[in-house]
Parts: C-alpha cells; sequence; structure tokens
C-alpha cells in the first residue's frame, strides 16, 4: 500500500474494499493501490476486479511504489483486463461461437507480434478483442456483416465495455478509433494499428489458401501486411 507520504498525493484517497476469497470465501481486505494480494487464510492470489487504481493515473507512481512493484502491477492488470474483455465478449456473442473463436485468434497473432514489434499491450490486446464488436448490430440493422458496417457501429459498443471495466479515456480513444478503421488500412498509421490489423489478416487470410496459385498468395501477403513479423508469420503458415 502507498504510504501517508506519497509524492503524487491529492484530494483523492487510498481506499480499502473487501473481496470473497474464491478458494475459501473469505473476506479480503486490498487497497486501492493494488491489484492483487494473498488471502491470509488460505494464501490464494486474489485479484481486484475494479480498476483503474491510483497507480494508473498518478504521474507518481513508479517513484512511490517502485520499478519492481510497478511492472508488476502493470502485468497483472493486463491479465486481468484481458479476461474481464474476453468474458464481457462471451457475454455479448453469447452462442456466436465463430465471433468469439475468431476475437481470440486475432488476439493470439497480435500478442506474437508486439513479442516482436513492440507496441502498447494494453491498446492493441483489448482493440484485439473488441475488434469485430460491431458486427452483431451491423447484421441487426443492415442485414451485412460487411466492413464499413462493422467500422460504423462497433466503436459506440466497444465504448461502453471499456468504461465498464475502467479504462481510462485516452486509451478508450485510441481503441475506438483502431476499430473505426481496422478494415481501412492508410487512414491510422501507429504501431499499435499495424499490429492489430495484421493479426486480423493472419486469421482472414485463411480464406484465401483456398486459392492454389502460391504465387498469387505471396503476392497478397506481400501486399496487404503492414509489419514485417506480421508478413513473415503469414508466409510460415500459409505457403
Amino acid at each position: 500500500m502507498i504510504g501517508s507520504k506519497c509524492p503524487g498525493q491529492d484530494d483523492r484517497k487510498i481506499e480499502v474494499a473487501l473481496i470473497k476469497c474464491p478458494s475459501c470465501g473469505y473476506k479480503v481486505e486490498i487497497f486501492s493501490d493494488e491489484i492483487k494480494t494473498r488471502c491470509p487464510s488460505c494464501k490464494t492470489i486474489v485479484y481486484r476486479e475494479k480498476l483503474p487504481s491510483c497507480v494508473d493515473w498518478c504521474k507518481a507512481a513508479k517513484d512511490c511504489v517502485g520499478q519492481q512493484y510497478y511492472s508488476d502491477y502493470m502485468r497483472h492488470k493486463s491479465v486481468v483486463v484481458k479476461e474481464r474483455l474476453i468474458r464481457e465478449l462471451e457475454h455479448y456473442f453469447g452462442k456466436d461461437l465463430k465471433r468469439i473463436n475468431h476475437a481470440k485468434k486475432v488476439m493470439d497473432f497480435a500478442e506474437a507480434i508486439l513479442m516482436k514489434e513492440g507496441g502498447d499491450w494494453q491498446i492493441v490486446v483489448s482493440a484485439s478483442i473488441l475488434h469485430d464488436i460491431g458486427i452483431k448490430v451491423a447484421e441487426e440493422k443492415y442485414g451485412s456483416c460487411a466492413g464499413h458496417y462493422q467500422e460504423k457501429e462497433g466503436p459506440e459498443i466497444a465504448r461502453k465495455v471499456m468504461l465498464k471495466v475502467g479504462f481510462k479515456k485516452s486509451d478508450i480513444d485510441e481503441i475506438c478509433e483502431i476499430i473505426a478503421h481496422h478494415h481501412s488500412p492508410g487512414v491510422i498509421k501507429t504501431s499499435n494499428f499495424k499490429v492489430l490489423y495484421d493479426a486480423d489478416w493472419l486469421v482472414n487470410l485463411n480464406d484465401e489458401t483456398k486459392l492454389r496459385d502460391k504465387l498469387k498468395l505471396k503476392h497478397i501477403i506481400e501486399k496487404v501486411f503492414l509489419t514485417k513479423t506480421g508478413r513473415q508469420l503469414a508466409k510460415a503458415k500459409y505457403l
């Protein structure tokens, strides 16, 4: 927990919440600057799901809690955020396993590309999970899942999901911007967009494998992929 002499402290106060341990049911105290703690009864690690905390918004967070704690916090936060977004996605699409599985495959490829290309993990992974969330409304409103309908309807739905999970506004805005153009390369030129775009193509390219013309498929790969790693993965998987 951050001490009373926190260099970034303002009128906001550290708060404590009680979370039920998933293993033994013991009510565990967890502070607003923590993302996990250990149950004193059964020693199970218990994660706080309410985000963000002062570690997220405070400019003095690294100095206050230390680099190691901050790194651990952000790593565990990414895991919690990813799990919550996947749950929200599964709830939203219900029995539509095709959409759910597609998002998970894109997420896996996005993480693989991020390992080589770098980028903001939370932005890219969140965008990969939510990028096609507009499909359901698009099909209901227009009778089509065309890319431009997904781009039109997706951001508003994704914004509601991220507000529920507790994303900060700047991250929500960037992720929604990516979703609004995820079928339109060239509009957004950030590395985060390029990673998401390539991850989506790595899954969608499966439809192109029906082509027996490997030279044509190679041309498609060279043309559409925006990152070196995405291109390499596509060639290894499909050629």
